[in-house]
């Protein structure tokens, strides 16, 4: 089978030395596989993606001795196709739209992080039918359903990271109290969730590992689900530890004075970046 990574950034600001981390791990176990090491832009975010940080973190990459495969796939061209694809669920019966408050949709259709996890949806407007979507709802996966729509198939993953390697079954009564009914897309605004998109893409590209931080690791199981749904390839899975600052806090965008930018600025090194993150020189 090939070995073929990707790594994943949202341009809203510069790459930091976690961003670094993970795409040197990603890039450097696929050429130790002679694989693809892949480069995705998740700039469905609209407001906050800027083209400036687009070109920074080519050149943060390129600058790190990092070179991917193929041209840049960027979310933001993509997204009618996304909304496409829902139509197959709708099909289904597993969607319902969803007019709760704008923030915590928004919030819902972007990353979970460290620390925050799902915001398990109460189902406030599951009894709602397609035929009642307004313009500005949401739609959101019944989970509960979908499951059921499943009942045949063995849901699970395979996990090479350190924190949680082996093979994972996803429990039902778990992923519905604990995961909950996720937002997968909002009209009007041509907004997809983080999840849904990276899916199809990994699909789509081919990608047979994806390696990403460990804060991720809790929402895989709404991917796998999604996986299979659409009848799509299940890839294996790495979640790799992340790095941290001097109180233990995962790096966020905010933390600029550990952007790669400013170390290069500094006269960094690649070698630097590389021991300052725990990895070895190629």
């Amino acid at each position: 089978m090939a070995f073929v990574t990707r790594f994943a950034p949202s341009p809203t600001g510069p790459l930091h030395l976690g961003h670094a981390y993970s795409a040197i791990l990603a890039h450097d176990m696929a050429r130790a596989k002679s694989g693809q090491f892949l480069l995705r832009m998740e700039d469905t975010d609209l407001e906050r993606c800027r083209p400036e940080y687009d070109a920074l973190i080519q050149e943060d990459l390129a600058w790190l001795g990092l070179s991917w495969d193929g041209p840049i796939h960027r979310q933001a061209a993509h997204i009618t196709s996304y909304n496409t694809r829902l139509e197959a669920l709708e099909g289904k019966g597993l969607l319902y739209p969803c007019s709760c408050t704008r923030s915590d949709i928004r919030a819902a259709l972007a990353a979970p992080q460290e620390g925050v996890g799902f915001n398990v949806y109460p189902g406030t407007c599951r009894q709602r039918g397609l035929g009642s979507r307004r313009p500005g709802d949401a739609l959101r996966l019944d989970l509960a359903a979908a499951f059921d729509f499943l009942a045949a198939t063995d849901l699970c993953f395979v996990e090479t990271g350190p924190a949680h390697s082996g093979q994972h079954r996803i429990d039902r009564d778990q992923a519905v109290t604990q995961i909950g009914d996720v937002v997968l897309s909002r009209k009007g605004e041509d907004i997809v969730a983080y999840f849904l998109a990276s899916a199809f893409d990994d699909a789509d590209q081919g990608v047979t590992r994806v390696i990403r931080g460990e804060d991720l690791f809790d929402f895989t199981p709404v991917q796998v689900i999604l996986q299979h749904l659409f009848g799509l390839p299940t890839p294996i899975y790495h979640h790799h530890r992340l790095i941290r600052d001097d109180q233990g806090k995962r790096l966020a965008k905010r933390d600029d004075a550990r952007a790669i930018a400013k170390y290069r600025a500094e006269g960094a090194t690649p070698a630097d970046i590389r021991r300052m993150v725990g990895l070895p020189n190629p």
